[in-house]
């Protein structure tokens, strides 16, 4: 049985021990529906002629976990971010882990998404904003929708922050011989309400597994939220990962990914902006070795007038690594006054290294600044030895070159403490210690 199939009977099994009286049952039934149509995507569709889940498709996964949570927190700990004081909503196995976790109900409802989808208190807001901004047509996005049962429900009323930053951690332990997980992220921020998110998908085990996850974010009028995605998992480990973000008038959406591990991760990152005056920031730093591969798949849709964008994404790519940046901005007829940034920069440390850029612009409007770039080269050999005439050695030289690089998104990170980690990051993947921070 391939996968596709057996994730097909294993829904069966699953909608068995789920009440089909929920209001999402009908829309579990049709995602379900639609995958079975549509199946796992291959090189076949544009969106995906870079990357190949074939290999992925012949792996045996267990599909339900076991419900046994061993984790202490000293096998963890590193992961977490010590130096703030967070909220924390931990999964194990996709489990959620009640010992590492530490949840609110004071004023805003930072959660679960088990309880969203089961307590009637929570009903009015999963039947306005559960799975309406999620793709229809990406196969994917309906699986996890098929199997939609737990991951982080965040909701933040109107006029109000929470006390701190919220970070969503996911770890895999292997217990199962392989493990495919699908959380499921539901995230409201209303009206000039503000949220930090830090998330990171950690396995710790050899063992093959594959996270197909999927996060929804409104952003209501005047609402501000920066979400901040740490990828630097080990070679074994492949992440899906489909973000979806509604933004209504004045609001400001930022969002970073740092990618620096897994077997293969694709980020799929969708922004709509169905309002005026709205600001969204994609950014992201990829540094990859060995046969790693990462594809960046991103949309700004602009659907009205007087809004901006900016997408500013990096890569480094050595030994026998694959990197993909697949860039699409919308402009409406109607969204006149539209300012659209949009930048991808590589550089290849590496002849076996590759990468594939393709940013795309599609304009129906005539009064618009909408720009893109990209460029694809090797470090500056003149500045390199301009740095080793300077008393510093070829390794710290080279890594110097390549932290410069990565600066401008790395300055726009506004959580100092995450910023020092994302740095150490980045110099432990570089193998030097450059001993200060950009």
């Amino acid at each position: 049985m391939d996968l596709k199939d057996k994730l097909i009977s294993s829904f069966m099994a699953f909608e068995n021990n789920i009440d089909v009286e929920h209001s999402v049952h009908d829309i579990r039934t049709a995602a379900m529906k639609n995958f079975e149509t549509r199946g796992f995507p291959s090189k076949k569709e544009e969106n995906w002629k870079y990357t190949s889940l074939n290999s992925l498709q012949k792996t045996d996964f267990s599909i339900f976990p076991r419900e046994e949570n061993t984790l202490e927190y000293k096998d963890v700990k590193k992961y977490f971010i010590h130096e703030i004081d967070t909220y924390k909503i931990v999964f194990v196995d996709g489990i959620y882990s009640s010992y590492l976790s530490e949840t609110t109900h004071d004023g805003v409802d930072i959660c679960l998404m088990s309880a969203a989808l089961t307590k009637p208190m929570y009903k009015q807001v999963i039947d306005v904003y559960f799975n309406k901004i999620a793709s229809k047509d990406e196969s994917l996005t309906s699986l996890n929708t098929a199997f939609s049962r737990e991951g982080a429900y965040i909701y933040i009323p109107k006029n109000k922050m929470p006390k701190k930053p919220v970070e969503i951690l996911h770890f895999a332990t292997g217990n199962e011989a392989s493990l495919m997980l699908q959380p499921r992220n539901l995230i409201v921020v209303e009206e000039n309400a503000e949220l930090q998110v830090i998330e990171r998908h950690q396995s710790l085990t050899s063992n093959e597994v594959l996270t197909n996850s999927v996060t929804e974010i409104f952003a209501a009028k005047s609402a501000i939220v920066d979400y901040y995605k740490i990828q630097n998992d080990n070679s074994t480990a492949s992440l899906i990962d489909n973000t979806y973000i509604d933004q209504k008038d004045k609001s400001v959406v930022k969002i970073h990914s740092f990618c620096f591990g897994g077997k293969l991760t694709r980020n799929n990152l969708n922004f709509y902006q169905n309002g005026e005056f709205i600001d969204s920031t994609l950014k992201g730093v990829t540094i990859l070795g060995e046969k790693q591969h990462v594809d960046h798949h991103t949309l700004v849709h602009h659907k009205q007038p007087n809004c901006e964008s900016h997408q500013d994404y990096k890569g480094i790519y050595g030994e026998n690594s694959t990197g993909v940046f697949n860039g699409k901005i919308i402009v409406d007829k109607i969204a006149q006054k539209t300012d659209a940034f949009q930048q991808n920069n590589n550089i290849l440390i590496s002849d076996k290294a590759t990468i594939n850029s393709k940013p795309q612009l599609e304009i129906f409007a005539d009064d618009v600044k909408c720009s893109h770039g990209c460029t694809i080269g090797q470090l500056d050999n003149e500045a390199l030895f301009y740095l080793q005439t300077r008393g510093i050695p070829e390794k710290e030289a080279r890594a110097l070159l390549m932290y410069a690089f990565a600066n401008n998104v790395l300055a726009s990170v506004r959580i100092p403490e995450l910023k020092t980690r994302i740095n150490k990051l980045i110099a432990k993947k570089l193998g030097v210690n450059l001993g200060f921070d950009l």
